[in-house]
Formats: C-alpha cells, sequence, structure tokens
C-alpha cells in the first residue's frame, strides 16, 4: 500500500513507574495510590489509572509536600538510579522560589495601613 511510512511509535512507560523512577515517590505503590485517588494531572487531565502512559514532552501537575509540582518529562529511565541521574528525568516548570517563607508570607494577616 503506498503512502507515507509510519512513524515509529513514541516511547512510553507507566506513569506510576517513571513517578516512583524518577523519584517523586518512595515506592511504587505510593505512586499508583496517588493517581488512583486523581492527585496526578498529566497534560492538564485528571487521570486514574497508574498505568497510563508518559513519555518525554508529557505534563504532569501533582501536589507533594503541601506545595504544587509541575514538571515536564524529558526521559525515561531503564532503572530506578540515583537521584543526580533521576533529576535529569524531568524539568521542574514551578520552581520553588523560597518555600517555607513564601507559605508563611502568605498566612500572615495584611498590616495595617498607617
Amino acid at each position: 500500500m503506498a503512502g507515507a511510512p509510519a512513524s515509529p511509535p513514541r516511547p512510553t512507560v507507566r506513569l506510576d513507574k517513571w513517578l516512583w523512577q524518577a523519584r517523586f515517590f518512595k515506592t511504587r505503590t505510593l505512586a499508583a495510590r496517588a493517581v488512583e485517588a486523581g492527585e496526578v494531572r498529566l497534560n492538564a487531565v485528571r487521570v486514574v489509572k497508574p498505568a497510563h502512559a508518559i513519555g518525554p514532552g508529557d505534563t504532569l501537575t501533582f501536589i507533594q509536600g503541601g506545595r504544587v509540582r509541575v514538571i515536564r518529562c524529558t526521559a525515561l529511565a531503564i532503572r530506578r538510579g540515583p537521584a543526580t541521574e533521576a533529576q535529569g528525568l524531568f524539568d521542574d516548570l514551578a520552581p520553588d522560589e523560597g518555600g517555607k517563607d513564601r507559605r508563611n508570607a502568605a498566612e500572615m494577616p495584611p498590616h495595617p495601613l498607617e
């Protein structure tokens, strides 16, 4: 059959496995529970299946440690390696700008005008 050649399939891996390999969760079970609870968004769409495919270029949004994480998957891993290796799997699109200090400042009541 004539026509354009089919492009090779996009490399993907299970969402729960990638979250664990990228060291966002201590265990794969915890990653799967977060996904099943609807706490993870993939490309702005809520995902509830841990087996959902993720690949380079996808954006994830989830809450971790009281802050919203927005990350872009840049690579897939073969194994769960050290933290330095895991940091190469994603780009943090919402870097921490003061962490605890920023949150405490937001909780403080406004200063009265003089």
